[in-house]
C-alpha cells in the first residue's frame, strides 16, 4: 500500500514542495533511489518487449540514473528515442547519438513512453515541470502505449492540480513501491 502525498491546489506551489523535497535528498539517497528504479524499470521492459521506447535522460534530482544504458541493457535490440527540446518547448524526438530529428510524430512509434514527472495522482495525472512539453508529446502517442513516470518514493499524490490539456500516464514507478498501474491502464 502507498500512502499519498497531499498536495497544494495550484500547479507553482505544488512544484515549490515537490521541488525542495527533491533538493533535500541527500546524494546517497539519489543513488539508491536510481538503482531501485532502473530494476524495476529493467524488469517491465523485459516484460513488455517493446521494439521501440521513448525517454528521456535524467538530470539533477530526477530518478533514473543513466536510463537510456538502462534500457539499452534491458531491451538491446529495441530502438530508443530520446526527446529534443524545440524552442516552443514542443518535443522532436532523436536516436541518442545521432543528432537527426525524427519529427514530432515519431513518439507514436513507441510502445514504452518513460516520463518525467514530479507526482502522479491516483488517477495517472502527472505534474511536470511545467511548460507542457510532455503533455504536447503524450497526446500524439499510440493510445495502447505503456506510459510511465519515474518518481521518488513519498511523490505518489492524492490529486495533482490539472487543467484540461493535461495527459495521463498508465504507471508510476518509485523506488520502494515499484510500478503502481492506475485505471487508465497496466498489465
Amino acid at each position: 500500500m502507498h500512502d499519498f502525498l497531499i498536495l497544494p491546489g495550484d500547479k507553482p506551489a505544488a512544484r515549490s514542495v515537490l521541488l525542495k523535497a527533491r533538493r533535500a535528498r541527500t546524494q546517497s539517497e539519489l543513488e539508491l533511489a536510481a538503482g531501485r528504479v532502473e530494476v524495476h524499470l529493467s524488469a517491465l521492459v523485459r516484460r513488455i518487449g517493446p521494439t521501440t521506447i521513448a525517454a528521456y535522460q535524467p538530470f539533477g534530482t530526477e530518478p533514473g540514473g543513466d536510463l537510456v544504458q538502462v534500457l539499452r541493457t534491458a531491451a538491446p535490440a529495441a530502438r530508443i528515442i530520446v526527446p529534443l527540446t524545440l524552442p516552443d518547448r514542443d518535443l522532436d524526438w532523436m536516436v541518442p547519438d545521432d543528432a537527426a530529428p525524427l519529427g514530432l510524430f515519431a513518439v507514436a512509434s513507441a510502445q514504452l513512453i518513460i516520463v518525467p514527472a514530479l507526482a502522479v495522482d491516483r488517477t495517472g495525472l502527472r505534474l511536470g515541470r511545467g511548460g507542457g512539453s510532455y503533455d504536447r508529446a503524450l497526446a500524439r502517442a499510440d493510445r495502447g502505449a505503456t506510459v510511465v513516470a519515474l518518481l521518488h518514493d513519498g511523490e505518489l499524490a492524492d490529486a495533482v492540480p490539472a487543467e484540461t490539456h493535461d495527459q495521463r500516464v498508465t504507471g508510476a514507478i518509485t523506488p520502494l513501491g515499484g510500478v503502481v498501474w492506475f485505471a487508465t491502464g497496466g498489465l
